[in-house]
């Protein structure tokens, strides 16, 4: 499954899931948050105690809603769905002084590990960071997955840069479905009486129940800026150009593409909803500028070389550490509300590196 990226996800026994994380020992940690214990892979788990009915079947309906949303993605800048768990126990509880037989259930999620981690960390302004080279191929990226995404009737509903993650390459990969909703064929839009999302990259019409394709396109026009500026703040085309010549130098020629990907941005994020363009336009935009500006290669910063050279000294040891951690790092993501742990398959990984050995 691992090494054939046709086979479809998969269901997984709990036993598995239980066996490879040490049933999810607190030793695995690695670090902890308000909401979360972390391993070295991403978990996420459903809440089983929940303060109302209400809430009890939104949980239920977003797990739904992201089970399905990942069945039918499938694309080179969405992280790869490997498989799902859903693990139910019998259980007598106490209701208005009766007993009842209840059930308590688990669900899991299991994803590629991408190694690169998250987009929020790569974050910064025209002065330092990513050159302008790897940052247009993320813009791009990002595009281009979001674009699979609503050619598939999805609506991501909580793009963010923490949401996107970056492989060796720096190949964005578009994760996180926990509030994505499934429209029908020629459905556009939907209310929603439970309104969630992320502070700062919702779109005005979201806090008002509304959920469209464009929603997100006022969610990309966030990033792509922050990608640009660093900022989420409302800037001015020629401020970000400004802070760009310096940067380029003697490379001017990317001013152009500097400029056509924060007007991309701006136009994104407008106010009024039917204004914001959608993917097949903004994809269009960004071929148009590279047919008339060219795709210009760019020496790389230190700070994108350190990068890269991180990555590539894990496993620069041997062939068979470079397998493992392509093909057998898995993310499993143990579905509870706001919740990511994370562990490693390490028993897989040395199941590969012996089948590797020769003889």
């Amino acid at each position: 499954m691992l090494l054939d990226e046709n086979i479809k996800p998969t269901k997984l026994p709990i036993t598995f899931l239980q066996s490879i994380t040490d049933n999810f020992s607190e030793e695995r940690i690695i670090g902890s948050g308000g909401f979360a214990d972390v391993y070295k892979v991403a978990v996420k788990k459903l809440k089983q105690e929940v303060s109302s009915e209400n809430m009890a079947l939104v949980l239920e309906e977003k797990f739904e809603q992201e089970l399905y949303s990942l069945m039918m993605a499938k694309h080179k800048n969405i992280v790869r769905f490997l498989g799902y768990c859903v693990d139910g126990q019998g259980e007598v509880y106490d209701f208005a002084g009766k007993n009842v037989l209840g059930e308590e259930r688990q669900r899991f999620l299991c994803f590629e590990f991408v190694p690169g981690g998250s987009l929020d960390k790569y974050i910064r302004d025209a002065s330092e960071g990513l050159e302008w080279r790897t940052r247009y191929d993320i813009i791009k990226g990002i595009c281009k997955g979001l674009h699979h995404l609503h050619q598939k009737n999805i609506v991501h509903s909580d793009l963010k840069p923490a949401n996107i993650l970056l492989d060796h390459d720096m190949v964005p990969k578009i994760a996180d479905f926990g509030l994505a909703k499934c429209f029908n064929e020629g459905q556009t839009s939907a209310i929603t009486k439970n309104v969630f999302g992320s502070e700062g990259y919702m779109a005005p019409e979201c806090f008002r129940g509304a959920i469209t394709f464009r929603s997100d396109i006022y969610s990309l026009g966030i990033i792509i800026q922050e990608i640009l500026t660093g900022q989420k703040e409302y800037l001015l085309v020629e401020n970000v150009l400004e802070s760009w010549r310096a940067r380029f130098q003697t490379s001017q020629g990317w001013l152009e593409h500097v400029r056509v990907c924060m007007e991309i941005a701006l136009k994104c994020m407008e106010v009024e909803p039917s204004k914001r363009p959608l993917t097949p336009e903004i994809l269009q935009r960004l071929e148009e500028l590279e047919r008339t500006n060219g795709y210009i290669e760019t020496q790389v910063s230190c700070y994108s070389s350190q990068v890269k050279c991180m990555h590539a000294s894990r496993w620069k040891n041997s062939l068979q550490a470079v397998c493992s951690t392509l093909f057998s790092s898995l993310i499993v993501r143990v579905v509870h509300e706001s919740e990511v742990i994370n562990f490693s398959f390490r028993h897989i990984q040395r199941g590969l590196r012996l089948a590797l050995v020769p003889g």
